[in-house]
């Protein structure tokens, strides 16, 4: 396993946050998940920090990636795995 550090800002019954999910499972990636439905004070942070309302936000090694569409984009160009350290 790598040293790659991942987070998502998600909620419940999101799909892109569970498409989100998957594809990093499917690639054997751990992640921290940060659940913001109901939280005023992380859901303040998730705007602060992503300057987005809309979930999921993914930060791989600290850099701002997107939602699911914009790793999806990257997975796709084959730039996602040397993020991940594949």
């Amino acid at each position: 396993m790598s040293d790659v550090s991942i987070v998502i800002y998600t909620t419940p019954f999101c799909g892109y946050c569970a498409a989100a999910k998957s594809l990093l499972k499917k690639k054997g990636m751990a992640y921290e998940e940060i659940d913001v439905s109901g939280n005023a004070e992380l859901r303040a942070e998730l705007v602060e920090r992503t300057g987005q309302r809309t979930v999921p936000q993914i930060y791989i090694n600290e850099e701002h990636i997107g939602g699911f569409d914009d790793m999806n984009a990257l997975d796709q160009a084959g730039k996602l795995d040397p993020l991940l350290g594949l």
